[in-house]
């Protein structure tokens, strides 16, 4: 039996983040939580576990994410940077459909139903 690389990432605030982002996906990546704020020693481990690989940062469009997204600019560079509509303000109350959208304009594979759901 192959173990299956995953070599994407996707950076994400809170477990409700995490969950709804998974819901949508259609291929294997690894999710990872900031629980809404992390600490420079928590960033560089994940920058070395995940150096090869394609690292996504999708969080709220609120204060608390954005200063978050401006640590990530700073500390990882190299980081694509997803963003939700600023109307749901958070990844969790986004709808599946949005949440989807956003991920397959980064070539993300997602469950086409839900990209379904936005023409009903």
């Amino acid at each position: 039996m192959e173990i299956e690389q995953v070599e994407k990432v996707i950076i994400v605030e809170g477990t409700s983040d995490k969950r709804k982002v998974i819901s949508v996906l259609n291929e294997p990546i690894e999710v990872i939580c900031t629980n809404g704020t992390i600490s420079v020693s928590r960033l560089e481990e994940i920058m070395d576990e995940h150096f090869n690989k394609e690292v996504y940062i999708l969080v709220d469009a609120d204060e608390a994410g954005e200063k978050l997204r401006k640590q990530f600019k700073r500390e990882f560079p190299e980081a694509l940077h997803l963003y939700i509509d600023k109307s749901y303000r958070e990844v969790e109350n986004a709808p599946a459909y949005h949440i989807a959208t956003v991920l397959l304009s980064a070539n993300i594979d997602v469950n086409a139903e839900y990209l379904e759901q936005r023409m009903y």
